[in-house]
């Protein structure tokens, strides 16, 4: 009996602590469950945010691409394999180039002037002569036949065990309006350096335009009082006078230049017969021209609405004009109602304008024959007189032709 009591303690103890020890791993079990969820949970979390944070690089890098307007595209060299992966360019006739070699494709669609250079560069990045790549070239659309401007940037973002390029990665974008931006530039670029030249021109010149008569004058005054002869004074005097109206010619077209850039003279607008005042304008130089200067007025009487100055002014300079480069033949004023409009015309016989001298011909400054006096004003003038009376003015001529200095004006 005693033993079997002994038996059953024992029994009872080894029983107890089989439970504790079960129950200890239980804890330890259930502490690892809770510990492992929380570590998975945090894990997860992490995840969850640098996946958001991808993301939100993901919408950065769309916005920037799209406020860019940049194309992304990949190359691998090894399997020819060209891929543009977002394309946010501007432009609707944006090109794409299709097929098996897209890239042969897209080099055979820049301009002839551009692709040896692009290809050459490319073909440097892609064989690891370069670790970057820069161009600017204009691109035809095959399909649209539209031309635009593009610029690339590339980089190597991969290499084999040899250092040999496995993959490429670069932007394009389009650039029209930069380009036609830099167009625009060097062109006021350009035309501010003709006209520094034309305006150093124009003042070496305008001391030798006013110091001709002038001499003649002061010289010629001088000489009267020793001149006995009535016959030698009278031709004095006629000289005087010729050269007078050469220095006032001068300072008239100094003058009205200044009117113009300083937009002091306004419009004064009033009812003018054009038959009559074109009658007065040829008068007025018949006795100096060496030639006749005719008048032709298809009706008996036209009125216009205009200003009487500065239509006078236009004439004067375009008549005085004929004069000057006509040695011989005729000097005929015109015009001809077309509509509400009325174009007048003054054809001279003389030696003509180049037509590549006819687009600059208005400018200031511009003297086609520099050897004929002149300061260069008279026909810039005139193109500006003409736009404020809301005209336009051109010329037909060729050389040896003669030519028809021509501007229309509004009848009222």
């Amino acid at each position: 009996m005693e033993s079997i009591l002994l038996y059953t303690s024992r029994f009872s103890s080894l029983t107890v602590m089989l439970i504790w020890v079960g129950g200890f791993i239980l804890f330890l079990l259930l502490c690892f469950g809770i510990y492992y969820q929380l570590r998975s949970g945090r894990k997860l979390k992490h995840e969850l945010i640098e996946l958001e944070k991808v993301r939100q690089n993901n919408i950065e890098f769309e916005f920037i691409l799209k406020a860019m307007k940049i194309a992304v595209w990949r190359y691998e060299p090894r399997t020819k394999t060209f891929v543009i992966e977002s394309d946010y360019r501007d432009g609707s006739d944006n090109y794409v180039p299709g097929g098996d070699d897209m890239l042969n494709n897209f080099f055979s669609d820049i301009s002839p002037a551009h692709v040896d250079r692009v290809s050459k560069s490319f073909n440097d990045i892609c064989e690891g002569r370069s670790d970057f790549y820069h161009q600017e070239y204009q691109i035809t659309n095959p399909i649209s036949g539209n031309s635009f401007w593009e610029e690339s940037y590339a980089t190597i973002v991969e290499r084999d065990m040899d250092g040999i390029p496995t993959k490429i990665v670069g932007t394009t974008q389009r650039i029209d309006e930069r380009k036609t931006m830099e167009a625009s530039l060097v062109a006021a670029r350009n035309k501010a350096e003709e006209s520094d030249r034309l305006k150093t021109a124009f003042l070496a010149n305008m001391g030798h335009e006013i110091r001709t008569p002038l001499n003649a004058i002061v010289g010629f005054a001088d000489l009267l009082p020793m001149v006995q002869s009535d016959e030698d004074r009278n031709q004095l005097i006629v000289e005087i006078q010729e050269n007078n109206r050469k220095l006032l010619r001068v300072i008239d077209g100094l003058v009205s230049m200044s009117q113009i850039e300083a937009g002091a003279k306004s419009l004064l607008m009033g009812k003018v017969d054009l038959n009559q005042l074109l009658q007065d304008v040829a008068d007025k130089y018949q006795p100096t021209a060496n030639l006749p200067i005719n008048v032709e007025c298809p009706l008996p009487r036209l009125m216009i609405q205009t200003d009487r100055e500065r239509l006078v002014e236009i004439l004067d300079h375009l008549v005085q004009n004929a004069v000057k480069f006509t040695t011989e033949g005729e000097i005929t004023l015109h015009y001809e109602v077309q509509g509400n409009q009325v174009r007048v015309s003054v054809k001279d016989t003389g030696k003509g304008v180049d037509k590549a001298d006819q687009k600059r011909i208005f400018e200031r400054f511009v003297k086609v024959d520099e050897f004929i006096p002149g300061t260069g004003l008279g026909l810039s003038v005139v193109a500006s007189h003409v736009k404020n009376l809301g005209g336009t003015v051109g010329v037909e001529s060729s050389l040896g032709a003669g030519s028809d200095f021509w501007f229309i004006l509004p009848l009222a």
